[in-house]
């Protein structure tokens, strides 16, 4: 079946399907409302870039922004995962980068490698104490931070239990996901009663990448982050698509981080695989591209020019959040980021800055 079109469109030279070319809107003159960052120029480069200043209110907001639980921390230091900024957060430098960003409220998430390394009877107690643990800071800064709540995947049982209290007790915004648990990723069946579960309530599930069992360690000069991340991400991408489980599920409302990983510069085999996979085809009955317009993309570490032009080629504006991977990343990083990339009117990026996570989590607007 035919992909949607979208304009600016080029045809794809192996397939009868259309394939985005290149989206780069001119920049537009825009004027924030009362809760905006003033614009000032950048030195030697012309171009508006936000600046936070005493007189202006806050008003990103921010979907991949980590915490470290107490309880989190003390077990990775007994078994021996995690690193120095993950052990050394807290709550006053998360505040203080905000401030600095005129960010106004950050979505928490425990980041990889979240409970993969720990047992099965442990990963609910830690998924418990740590969800209380960012409930509790919801609670103490009004306004400033969410919660995306973790789970146990792997214990279907304790999935379910930690859903309901998470959501229902804690009143979390969303659910954090890893985007592999081992090697099985989000698309496998080992997960389909939690994902029954979540589309039921039509959840808010953010993923993070990790790096799967299969690719730890490949090669001695790179850490898993620097490509196995956006490759684990593409693949549970790919998986929940392929699966069938974004046609089943569909009220899952699925963020990703990183700009979708690689799945930007995959798309002509994105688009391709259920022309060459025909028990696949049946998954994407609108085409590839139906689905994955339909989901959420931050911008974590990906606020640059090559990986928005590449993501808005494919993605409309109104699919992209605004993300920053503290305190892996600084948040003005990726306010001047977006700016300098000159991909985005400054319509476009006050919505990924906040209008679109407000369609997400409409409670933030109050």
């Amino acid at each position: 079946m035919t992909e949607l079109r979208m304009p600016a469109m080029s045809g794809c030279l192996c397939c009868d399907q259309d394939i985005p070319s290149s989206s780069a809107p001119s920049r537009r003159g825009f004027m924030f409302g009362a809760g905006a960052l003033a614009l000032s120029t950048a030195a030697g480069g012309g171009r508006a870039m936000a600046q936070a200043t005493p007189e202006t209110k806050p008003f990103r907001i921010d979907v991949h922004h980590h915490l470290s639980p107490p309880s989190y921390i003390t077990a990775s230091n007994e078994i021996g995962f995690g690193e120095g900024l993950m052990r050394s957060w807290t709550i006053e430098k998360s505040l203080a980068d905000m401030d600095k960003a005129g960010t106004a409220t950050a979505m928490l998430s425990v980041t990889t490698p979240g409970i993969n390394p720990v047992k099965p009877d442990v990963a609910r107690r830690l998924c418990r104490e740590s969800n209380e643990y960012a409930a509790k800071l919801v609670a103490d800064h009004p306004g400033r931070f969410g919660n995306f709540a973790m789970l146990p995947l792997r214990d279907a049982e304790g999935s379910l239990r930690e859903i309901e209290y998470a959501l229902d007790t804690l009143k979390a915004d969303g659910i954090a996901l890893m985007t592999s648990y081992g090697d099985k990723w989000l698309g496998d069946p080992l997960f389909l009663p939690v994902m029954e579960e979540l589309n039921r309530r039509k959840a808010l599930v953010y993923t993070h990448p990790t790096a799967a069992n299969c690719c730890v360690n490949l090669v001695p000069t790179q850490q898993p982050v620097m490509i196995e991340f956006g490759t684990d991400t593409t693949r549970t991408i790919a998986d929940i698509v392929f699966s069938g489980n974004a046609q089943k599920f569909r009220d899952i409302r699925w963020i990703f981080s990183h700009a979708g990983g690689t799945m930007p510069f995959l798309i002509e085999r994105f688009v391709r695989n259920p022309l060459l996979e025909p028990n696949v085809k049946p998954t994407v009955p609108d085409g590839t591209l139906a689905e994955l317009r339909r989901f959420y993309y931050d911008t974590a570490q990906t606020s640059n020019k090559s990986a928005m032009s590449a993501l808005a080629a494919i993605i409309p504006p109104s699919q992209i959040v605004f993300g920053t991977d503290f305190p892996y990343r600084t948040g003005i990083d990726h306010v001047k980021g977006l700016r300098e990339a000159g991909v985005f009117t400054d319509e476009q990026i006050a919505s990924i800055e906040r209008g679109n996570a407000l369609k997400l989590i409409p409670r933030l607007a109050s």
